[in-house]
């Protein structure tokens, strides 16, 4: 499988890289956080870290650490206006819930 990026998540995060000095590409994964138990986090990547693996996607890459794999493997990343704010949307087809708010997710392991 691989994480891909929208065609408009693509442009924003290619234009992010582009003016960010450093920046390598999109970092992508995962934290505990929030009432279901993860959270998804993005940021721009200004190295590769061991264990990291590295989709590309047009020549846009998406650094994905080893603890996160299993997680996100799969998920669309997508930009999207909601309200008065820009955010990103995370498509995870191995996100089995979420919380009300949306702000986490569990999966099928965490329901073990």
């Amino acid at each position: 499988m691989a994480v891909t990026l929208t065609p408009v998540a693509f442009e924003r995060v290619q234009r992010f890289v582009r003016q960010t000095p450093g920046a390598l590409g999109l970092r992508f994964g995962v934290t505990r956080t929030g009432c279901s138990g993860w959270g998804h986090v993005a940021d721009l990547a200004r190295d590769e870290r061991p264990g990291d693996t590295v989709f590309e996607q047009d020549g846009v890459k998406i650094y994905v650490d080893a603890d996160s794999l299993a997680l996100v493997d799969g998920t669309e990343i997508d930009f999207a206006k909601q309200g008065l704010g820009e955010t990103f949307v995370f498509r995870n087809p191995n996100a089995t819930a979420e919380c009300g708010c949306g702000e986490s997710f569990t999966t099928q392991a965490d329901a073990a």
